[in-house]
């Protein structure tokens, strides 16, 4: 594979915590989950129902960025974050110089409403989805996958890993 880091984004509910765990397994790497970076003022404001701004997130974003460098430097890692707006994949990226893989996760809004419904342990409710998918501008490059009701994590997977294979040649 050219690119040591690989980004799992999309918004709540679309699985990116669930796949990036399964594809670091798979490629063996570490997983990180973007939410694990968020101060607890944005976890607070999210967990109250509000959806955060881009001011609320440009220091968690320049944190992820942070890490992102240092874990290229170790060989590599899968991040999950939603990343859902260009400048956010953009203040990731280290202005361009740093590069990523991006494995954008997307579904219908049934389908991500259903998965945030029947969560219970996280703070993001299924309230916020329109805010997330009002926000979010599709990327145009890296691997799309569209989700469905009747593929498993692991098929899931297991399409973006034959991706990954056929851009990395």
């Amino acid at each position: 594979m050219k690119q040591a880091n690989i980004i799992v984004m999309g918004v709540s509910g679309s699985g990116k915590t669930t796949i990036g765990e399964l594809l670091a397994q798979e490629l063996g790497r570490p997983f990180y989950d973007g939410d694990d970076f968020h101060p607890a003022a944005n976890v607070a404001k999210m967990a109250a129902g509000h959806p955060l701004t881009d001011e609320d997130r440009a220091g968690w974003l320049a944190t992820l960025a942070t890490h992102l460098g240092e874990w290229e430097a170790a060989g590599g890692a899968v991040l999950a974050c939603s990343a859902l707006k260009e400048v956010y994949r953009q203040t990731l990226q280290a202005g361009e110089q740093l590069p990523l893989t991006w494995v954008f996760l997307d579904g219908s809004r049934e389908l991500l409403e259903a998965r945030l419904e029947g969560r219970h342990d996280h703070y993001m409710k299924a309230s916020m989805l329109d805010s997330q998918l009002t926000t979010l501008e599709k990327p145009t490059y890296g691997i799309r996958i569209e989700l469905t009701n009747s593929e498993t994590p692991a098929q899931v997977v297991a399409r973006v890993v034959a991706e990954l294979s056929v851009s990395a040649t």
